[in-house]
């Protein structure tokens, strides 16, 4: 099984881009999670928020690894522990299908993406930064992996 995190959002600032790829490299022999990056859209003065939501979407939908289990991260999905998300990697794992992990733009995810993923998953009722976010995931993930393992990186 492997993972695939698609973000909406470009070059992620340097903190961010090291702390995820030191996660990814732990990752690696666990879980292999892959980045895919896609351009956010136009906005602005005059510009449609929605209209850049809905083209984001289409770009996210169209990155989807073919039969991946998604999972939206949505404010208003299921809040987990690290215990909890655990559990659904293992119960992903048993599925085996790869996974696809995703985090919208600044409006969220598009009706169409929503509709399309097979879970939502909240980080809390926080508002974090979307680029923060994708460093968070992958340490949750490693976390979740290691419970998995019994090995000691989680001490409860």
């Amino acid at each position: 099984m492997k993972a695939r995190l698609i973000a909406v959002g470009e070059k992620a600032p340097s903190w961010v881009a090291e702390g995820f790829a030191e996660y990814q490299k732990r990752l690696s022999h666990w879980l292999p999670l892959e980045l895919a990056e896609v351009a956010p859209g136009m906005r602005g003065k005059g510009r449609d928020a929605l209209r850049a939501m809905a083209d984001e979407g289409g770009r996210v939908q169209a990155a989807l690894p073919r039969g991946a289990w998604v999972v939206a991260l949505d404010g208003r999905g299921k809040a987990w522990s690290s215990e909890d998300l655990a559990e659904r990697l293992e119960h992903w794992r048993q599925q085996g299908r790869d996974l696809a992990f995703l985090i919208g733009g600044p409006e969220g995810h598009s009706p169409e993406v929503l509709a399309a993923a097979d879970e939502r998953w909240s980080l809390g009722p926080l508002t974090l930064p979307h680029m923060l976010v994708r460093l968070l995931l992958a340490e949750q993930l490693y976390r979740a992996c290691s419970l998995l393992a019994n090995h000691p990186y989680h001490r409860a």
